[in-house]
């Protein structure tokens, strides 16, 4: 077909997406978690419908949810968990909402949306691995955030959040700015978190934190402001007038084997919680994070699928700031805090009364001093320092004094090149990414000192994640696990343990600087407990705009499609204020959007 060269736009929009965004997306995608059936599939019938359709009911799904019914529109949201929340259950409730909120008048501290602005732009600002928390933000959508950021602070506060009455401070802040304390916290109250299936104790209920006193008030908020919630519906594609053309329709989904077609008369918002699980999507920013890496914060309850990623590329959708999801600093990757599991996120321990720890299988053991373990690759090596802590951010008076904009705040931070994740991920020195699994070793005399409890449910031996024998080289041996791509040699392990003893005698750590090595393994039993390191934060998805508006590879709004939360890109803020601050504005813009008709 000849193509006129005076409509080059024309023609190239149309062929790169049906080549590249279609094409690629029904060969490509698959392997990814969309089948090539989902690429095109058009309804035959529509089995329900609203206004708004808002798919993931977590920190930036109810809020989009709440305001989209606020602003007069009937409103779906879906979620394919058995219950609400997503990761914002069950985090810390760690809320960095600034600018000037009620709060932070209260308590005298001097904060603006300009300040709050400047401080998430500030490309002055550098981590001690040279690494910038704010320099590859986008800043229209910074300034979306800054100019929303105190007034959602106040919506959530009339939708039924208590926060924990005291100063807004740092604590749990990541990349929020250094100019202002923001962080605010959910107090939990009486509902019963997620991770213990139990409240906490009622003298501490209104001065702890916890992710379950923000989403259970958001919750009762949704339900009361009619918008009808559809638990284990999972979306499976975005439907379009056309594969990369004209509005979006509705969504496609799943529940309990059924299909269900779903119309949205005004908009889509896609709010699915980011892509940190999907071991082919994040590898997509980091080849090294390969099947390995599987005790992703979060789960098992809340799975980051890239599911609402996939389905928006899939009808054009573009990907933005990619940089952000590999930047190291914050969250992005984390030590294991908890061992001898799948699941080590140092701050989220699933314990029996969970209604999910049949998934989690053991609660892990905390590790309060890496004095008292080595880590070992999977060739039984030291690889680092264990007492390293993991990536640091820039938060309120990390740097002191400090400058908006100034060259000099860099002249504040010391260099440190290196960091345990770097050398973690190195590998072993073969052609395969990712490295193995790194295996905490220590011995009897540790596990007393730490007081740990090395048995289920504290330890998971089933599942190949905790060891223990007599002797060193037994203990290689013993260790199997799927993701043990070879076997511990034996006479390696006893070297790399008889090295470090003899460091313990020096009181100096001739490898790799460990600060004064306090105690030898020496104790039977030996026990080797998994610690690979733990992926997080969600720092790059879809390209949105200021109204959370999804825009595709050529820089046009997909009409009809909204994203917000961790799945939208752009962003190198962590956590709850991005998603609730986005999820309102995503819901709103869908309520005004003129209908499908």
């Amino acid at each position: 077909m000849k193509h006129d060269p005076k409509n080059k736009r024309q023609f190239s929009r149309r062929d790169f997406v049906k080549t590249t965004t279609v094409g690629v997306s029904a060969a490509g995608l698959a392997g990814l978690g969309i089948p090539r059936a989902e690429i095109r599939e058009r309804p035959p019938h529509w089995d329900q419908q609203a206004d708004v359709v808002v798919v993931g009911a977590g920190a930036s799904g109810l809020p989009a949810a709440i305001e989209a019914s606020e602003h007069g529109a009937s409103v779906i949201l879906l979620d394919a968990n058995f219950d609400v929340g997503g990761h914002a259950i069950l985090s810390e409730g760690n809320v960095a909402l600034g600018g000037g909120t009620s709060r932070q008048k209260k308590y005298n501290i001097e904060d603006s949306p300009d300040i709050l602005f400047r401080d998430l732009t500030d490309w002055s600002v550098v981590e001690p691995n040279g690494f910038p928390d704010y320099r590859y933000n986008d800043k229209e959508i910074i300034r979306a955030f800054a100019d929303n950021s105190a007034p959602t602070y106040e919506w959530l506060v009339a939708h039924g959040v208590v926060f924990v009455e005291k100063a807004p401070d740092r604590s749990g802040g990541t990349s929020d700015g250094n100019s202002a304390p923001r962080e605010n916290h959910a107090a939990p109250m009486a509902w019963p978190r997620m991770q213990t299936g139990k409240p906490v104790d009622p003298a501490v209920a209104a001065t702890e934190s916890s992710g379950v006193g923000l989403i259970r008030p958001l919750e009762a908020a949704a339900r009361k402001a009619g918008v009808q919630v559809l638990l284990k519906h999972r979306m499976s594609s975005i439907v379009r007038q056309e594969p990369s053309a004209g509005r979006v329709l509705g969504v496609k989904a799943t529940s309990e084997g059924e299909t269900v077609h779903i119309r949205a008369q005004k908009g889509v918002v896609i709010t699915t919680g980011g892509s940190s699980s999907n071991v082919n999507f994040r590898r997509i920013f980091d080849t090294r994070l390969t099947e390995e890496y599987n005790g992703v914060a979060g789960e098992p309850y809340s799975v980051q699928d890239a599911s609402g990623e996939l389905a928006a590329i899939a009808i054009g959708a573009s990907l933005w700031g990619a940089y952000n999801n590999v930047g190291e600093f914050g969250l992005r990757l984390t030590k294991a805090g908890r061992i001898g599991c799948q699941y080590g996120y140092r701050n989220l321990e699933f314990q029996p009364g969970s209604p999910v720890f049949h998934l989690a299988r053991a609660r892990g053991l905390f590790v309060r001093d890496y004095q008292n373990v080595i880590l070992v690759n999977q060739l039984g090596l030291r690889f680092y320092d264990e007492t390293q802590e993991q990536y640091t951010a820039n938060n309120y008076n990390a740097l002191r004094p400090y400058t908006q904009g100034s060259y000099l705040n860099a002249e504040i931070i010391k260099y440190r090149p290196t960091s345990f994740l770097d050398a973690a991920l190195a590998g072993t020195g073969d052609a395969v990414n990712g490295g193995g699994p790194i295996w905490a070793i220590f011995d009897a005399n540790a596990a007393k000192r730490e007081q740990w409890t090395v048995e289920p449910p504290y330890v998971d031996i089933a599942e190949g994640y905790f060891f223990s024998e007599n002797s060193m080289a037994a203990l290689a041996t013993a260790i199997v696990n799927k993701h043990q791509r070879k076997p511990m040699p034996g006479g390696t392990l006893e070297g790399t343990v008889a090295r470090y003893n003899s460091f313990v005698d020096d009181g100096k750590d001739a490898e790799f600087g460990k600060p004064a090595p306090k105690y030898k393994i020496d104790t039977p039993p030996f026990y080797a407990a998994w610690a690979t390191p733990v992926v997080h934060d969600t720092r790059a998805g879809l390209r949105i705009n200021a109204k959370c508006q999804v825009v595709d590879f050529f820089g046009d709004v997909i009409p009809g499609l909204y994203c917000a939360g961790e799945s939208a890109g752009g962003f190198s803020f962590h956590g709850l204020a991005r998603c609730t601050v986005q999820g309102r504005i995503a819901g709103k813009n869908a309520a005004n959007e003129s209908p499908d008709t």
